[in-house]
């Protein structure tokens, strides 16, 4: 299914007799006037789009806003309670809309919140843990980043799970990245070595970008996924040595992509990757159009490794750094992947040089004996 007049688009995975999946986005019509307009149309196009795939339920909903200050309590009076993981951040959507949605939704999940923020999916021999919109106190974003992920560690904890042995996913969203990153990398670091995260074991695939929620305070927020009953050798990990760098090269501690491997698919999750080359250069510094390739570029050498391709990718999220960027690069990228549900948002990279930046999820069929089905 691709983009509707609606704003919709849906692309979904579903093996021979196993469980669907799939992502849909939605972006309302720019020109309707007002905030809680623009929401209800979304909603409604929404709540169409799940009602006709038929047993398809929402797992992690992610809310892009333009003004979080004014937006973010708006949006939870109207949403209501959901039931699922929930993330709202201040990302613009550069369509010109005030608020966009990326959805991941499951066929026939049993979502139950289990507190703290936490929803758990259970099929098969995993429960599949998502969290949305974590914020601490704090004085700086060092502090809350490190909160944030002791929090964290301990919470999944409770549930036999542990950063290094469960936790797929990460994102990091920081007010102000250009001052703050440097924090959540510090802290990130501390954290992660304390827990047997290292060069020498593994990280976990994540994005770092601008964002922020409506509270001026709160300089990190995270959100994560975790899934219990894995197996030990049951995520792998992403490198492309050929296109890319070990992020701890230059001080940094995650991992390029990760691969959840199933009895019956396969899960290629990429983390925020932009236009570097493998000694962690910036590639073609200033040009936006150069680096939205090299970025592809390097996209699809990490989805390769994992035995994938665009062609199975469920999402991506484009991060630009310069709003007037926008045109250019979603004429490519809508040339490139017209059917692929895609949000372009306003969001600036870690690193200054880099002006893009994109994150994806691929799905693809594999048949593995050693695992339980998803």
């Amino acid at each position: 299914m691709g983009k509707g007049q609606d704003g919709v688009c849906v692309r979904g995975f579903k093996p021979g007799g196993g469980s669907g999946e799939c992502c849909l986005t939605v972006c309302p019509d720019s020109t309707i006037a007002g905030f809680e307009e623009q929401f209800r149309a979304l909603m409604s196009a929404y709540t169409a789009a799940i009602a006709e795939m038929k047993g398809i339920v929402p797992v992690f909903e992610r809310y892009f806003i333009s003004d979080a200050a004014n937006q973010a309590e708006c949006l939870r009076g109207l949403a209501g309670y959901r039931n699922c993981a929930v993330s709202i951040v201040e990302q613009p959507p550069l369509n010109g809309s005030k608020v966009a949605l990326l959805a991941y939704l499951q066929e026939n999940a049993e979502v139950r919140n289990i507190g703290n923020g936490f929803f758990a999916v259970s099929r098969g021999g995993y429960s599949h843990l998502w969290s949305g919109g974590m914020t601490v106190a704090g004085h700086d974003s060092k502090q809350q980043t490190k909160e944030l992920l002791v929090s964290y560690s301990e919470q999944i904890g409770e549930m036999s799970c542990s950063l290094a042995g469960n936790c797929v996913r990460t994102w990091f969203f920081v007010q102000n990245i250009d001052a703050n990153y440097a924090g959540v990398v510090a802290a990130r670091n501390e954290v992660f070595c304390s827990q047997g995260l290292t060069r020498d074991t593994h990280f976990i695939a994540s994005t770092g970008i601008g964002g922020r929620t409506e509270s001026k305070s709160s300089y990190v927020m995270m959100d994560a996924y975790s899934i219990a009953g894995l197996k030990p050798g049951q995520m792998t990990y992403l490198y492309a040595p050929s296109h890319l760098n070990r992020t701890c090269e230059y001080g940094v501690s995650f991992e390029r992509g990760t691969v959840v491997g199933y009895g019956d698919r396969r899960h290629v999750i990429i983390s925020g990757t932009a236009s570097i080359d493998n000694r962690g250069n910036v590639v073609y510094p200033g040009n936006v159009l150069r680096q939205t390739e090299r970025m592809l570029e390097n996209v699809g050498v990490l989805l390769e490794e994992g035995g994938s391709s665009f062609r199975d990718v469920l999402y991506a999220v484009v991060y630009l750094r310069d709003i007037a960027d926008y045109k250019s690069v979603a004429d490519m990228l809508g040339g490139r992947f017209p059917d692929m549900p895609m949000q372009i948002v306003y969001a600036p990279v870690c690193r200054p040089g880099w002006l893009v930046e994109m994150e994806c999820m691929a799905v693809t069929r594999q048949e593995n004996n050693e695992y339980d089905v998803f």
